[in-house]
């Protein structure tokens, strides 16, 4: 590989991003027998050890964890809504104007690089670890729960009834109900998470293949921090993004866990609650170690090549057999839905729906951030070859799209069977069974729901192989390939991380922490929109 000189960058500091390196004289090479260890002394034992920490804390005091992360959650997203809905408005505005810049012609990797993966593969691994158990564990709930809001005109907020602005309006109007609660499931999905990632993922790619910087979070930074980013000005960003990543992922985990533990139960009537969730999460965390062991190739690539598979499967199955007119015309109503409520749903002041915007649209801010180290980095590592224009336009839109597809068959079947044939079977359910019922009104039912826990499985195992991947090398001073112990140490925290958040509070304790690491990181964030627009201007642009 060639690393183009940038001038930003000065002499000694550019290191090719398959070489090996040192952050100031922080990475320490440890051979223990026949295992060896590359870390960044710093960030990966400061890190390690408060990851220790908190699985000790969390288990030894549980009873006081619980109300402990409610009250966690509950203040951050009341009192900084405002703040998440505004940053992640810039993010997407900052997508949108490079698209049509001429920074847009910036090739990553240098004038000449060409992509490393075809556009098949790179949509398949982006899509599986960006976004997976999530639609699985929302595609049915967050569509009904929107509708409902919007239909019965109002929403409860801590036992209080209130009016459900901006989306108000719809009170006993079946299809501008579902219209509104599709608006607003796709604000939560398409451009705004997608730009999140985008941002990152652009920043990375540009300072690491065009810069020769290494592939970590502080590199960016190099523009507002120079040669500081080598010292503890990087090591806490570095610091930073490694804690968000993971509890950003245990988050995933947890919802994933008590999914598929809801499914088994009503599928085999296998015991469910927290003993079932925790043998799942442990189960499922060795099926990602033996993928971390086969490497990203062989593991992450052909696992998200599968995954990818299976969920066209059930998609195209719930579009034949479920309302497929509905389905098919509603997608492009939806759109339009979401284009025509979008400044109301993004707008982050003098808002009277404390539900909608601290209950959901702050949570899921906080949590996409979260998780922008871990798929901003896996997204960058795929990217090379690809124009700044090329690159944004199909992490931001084409995901997107796919997302609104997604909600639209899965939420749009299940409003349409409310609606159409009085089935309250899944509006009524708890969230993590709302999939299972939908699909229990279909054909083969049995089938379709075994195939969506394992779904849910694979996508838990993607995100486990491939967020201990980045982890890793956030934690190994930005080094692609370093020893697989790490790697194995790293995907076995995060199992624990998400048991001692299962034990300590269960879904509000996997909120809590989301949120709380994001909060953090979203300053990094918006600091990293300055760094790229910087680091774009000193390259040259192709034709």
């Amino acid at each position: 590989m060639t690393t183009e000189k940038d001038p930003m960058i000065p002499d000694g500091k550019v290191n090719p991003i398959d070489t090996d390196y040192q952050i100031g004289q922080d990475n320490i090479v440890i051979k223990v027998g026949p295992f060896g260890l590359d870390i960044h002394n710093r960030v990966f034992v400061i890190s390690g050890l408060a990851i220790i920490v908190f699985v000790l804390l969390t288990l030894i005091f549980r009873e006081q964890a619980a109300p402990l992360f409610g009250d966690m959650r509950g203040w951050l997203t009341s009192n900084l809504d405002w703040f998440f809905i505004s940053a992640a408005n810039i993010f997407v505005l900052l997508c949108l104007v490079l698209i049509v810049s001429p920074l847009g012609k910036v090739r990553l990797g240098g004038t000449e690089a060409t992509p490393d993966f075809s556009y098949i593969g790179w949509f398949s691994m982006l899509f599986a670890a960006g976004m997976g158990i999530g639609l699985m564990f929302y595609g049915v709930s967050e569509p009904l729960s929107h509708f409902n809001s919007a239909f019965a005109g109002t929403t409860v907020v801590d036992g209080v009834r209130t009016d459900w602005a901006p989306l108000a309006g719809a009170a006993g109007d079946a299809l501008a109900a579902e219209r509104l609660g599709m608006a607003a499931t796709i604000y939560h999905w398409a451009l705004h998470p997608w730009a999140i990632y985008a941002i990152l993922a652009l920043g990375l790619a540009l300072f690491s293949f065009n810069k020769g910087l290494p592939l970590t979070i502080r590199s960016v930074f190099y523009p507002l921090l120079g040669e500081r980013i080598w010292g503890w000005p990087g090591h806490i960003i570095d610091i930073l993004a490694v804690l968000a990543t993971l509890f950003g992922l245990a988050t995933s985990l947890g919802l994933g866990a008590s999914q598929a533990s809801a499914g088994l139960h009503y599928l085999f009537n296998w015991p469910e609650g927290v003993t079932t969730q925790i043998l799942l999460v442990i189960g499922i965390t060795m099926i990602a170690l033996l993928s971390v062991l086969a490497g990203l190739e062989a593991g992450v690539k052909r696992l998200s090549e599968i995954n990818m598979t299976l969920a066209a499967v059930l998609l195209l199955f719930v579009i034949i057999v479920g309302p497929t007119v509905a389905i098919l015309t509603g997608f492009f109503a939806n759109l339009g839905a979401y284009f025509q409520h979008l400044p109301a749903l993004a707008n982050p002041f003098g808002r009277e729906d404390a539900n909608f915007s601290q209950g959901w649209t702050a949570f899921y801010w906080a949590w996409w951030i979260s998780w922008s180290p871990f798929v901003g980095m896996f997204i960058a590592r795929v990217s090379r070859g690809r124009t700044v224009r090329e690159f944004l336009i199909s992490v931001l839109l084409i995901p997107s799209l796919a997302c609104v597809l997604w909600m639209t068959v899965f939420g749009g079947t299940a409003i349409s069977q409310v609606v159409q044939d009085g089935y309250m079977a899944a509006a009524e359910a708890a969230l993590p069974l709302q999939l299972f019922t939908m699909l229990d009104a279909l054909p083969l039912a049995g089938i379709t729901s075994f195939l969506a826990i394992i779904l849910v499985v694979v996508f838990f195992v993607t995100s486990s192989d491939s967020g201990s991947l980045v982890i890793d090398t956030i934690a190994a001073g930005g080094k692609v390939n370093a020893p697989t112990p790490q790697r194995v140490f790293w995907c076995t925290f995060e199992g624990l991380v998400a048991i001692a958040l299962i034990l300590g509070g269960g879904l509000v304790a996997l909120q809590a922490m989301a949120v709380s690491t994001g909060f953090p990181f979203t300053i990094v964030l918006l600091a990293s929109c300055v760094a790229v627009v910087k680091g774009l201007m000193s390259e040259p642009r192709g034709t």
